[in-house]
């Protein structure tokens, strides 16, 4: 494991995880959990993060197939639980600077309650 593995353990995903500052959860599994964004872009705006970090998509290797799956079925199953699916919902992952990504702990976004444009700005 190189570096950003050791710092990563600190971010504000991580401190969600281990519930020591508090966030709106709206789902939870073993291996995932849900929480709105504090900055939403969509009446519904909710992060999926895998509950072991991976700081980036360009972190994940094979035995990673897993979580990522995990992380893509427990968005799908919020959606269908929440009963928006079948109107349809947006997820993203974004990677790096240029992607836009600000924490480095893996996430999804799912975005849904409006339509949404593509693309996005």
């Amino acid at each position: 494991m190189h570096h950003e593995g050791q710092a990563m353990s600190d971010t504000i995903f991580s401190k969600i995880i281990r519930r020591e500052i508090p966030a709106e959860i709206v789902y939870e599994n073993d291996e995932v959990l849900a929480f709105r964004d504090l900055n939403p872009q969509a009446p519904v705006h909710v992060l999926f993060i895998p509950k072991r970090p991976l700081a980036t998509l360009n972190d994940a290797t094979a035995s990673d197939a897993e979580l990522l799956g995990h992380l893509l079925l427990a968005t799908a199953d919020y959606a269908k639980r929440e009963g928006f699916a079948e109107q349809g919902y947006r997820t993203v992952i974004n990677c790096n600077e240029d992607g836009g990504q600000t924490v480095f702990h893996l996430h999804v976004h799912l975005l849904a309650g409006r339509r949404l444009h593509w693309p996005p700005g």
